[in-house]
């Protein structure tokens, strides 16, 4: 390749959008490592909320308080995109909204045959 060829794909990467998206539409602005965490840390601390619910002998609330935070983390997963979610994207978004609500389901049931031990 020449130079003048060289410098003709140099200038169609500089003009080249990075919207993660495959260049289709505007480009999404880049998002802030801190402000990509902020889906986990809300997860992360419902999550706490819960055991600490169930640590307190409540075996009824503290499971469903935990789902719901599994049920939150997938709700994360399938509408916010892969650059805003942060530590919540670990596989591909099927498995991880799979597992994400399949656990949720079962951690409901649990909460719903446990027997209630505080009064």
């Amino acid at each position: 390749m020449n130079d003048a060829g060289q410098a003709e794909v140099a200038e169609s990467d500089e003009k080249a959008p990075d919207d993660g998206g495959g260049g289709r539409g505007t480009p999404r602005p880049k998002v802030p490592y801190w402000l990509s965490q902020v889906p986990y840390a809300l997860v992360l601390s419902t999550l706490a909320a819960g055991i600490v619910v169930v640590a307190a002998a409540y075996f009824k609330r503290g499971p469903a308080i935990i789902a719901g935070a599994l049920l939150l983390a997938a709700t994360f997963r399938l509408f916010l995109p892969k650059d805003w979610i942060g530590l919540l994207a670990v596989r591909r978004r099927w498995v991880d909204l799979a597992t994400l609500v399949t656990l949720a389901v079962l951690l409901i049931v649990l909460a719903w045959v446990a027997p209630q031990l505080s009064s």
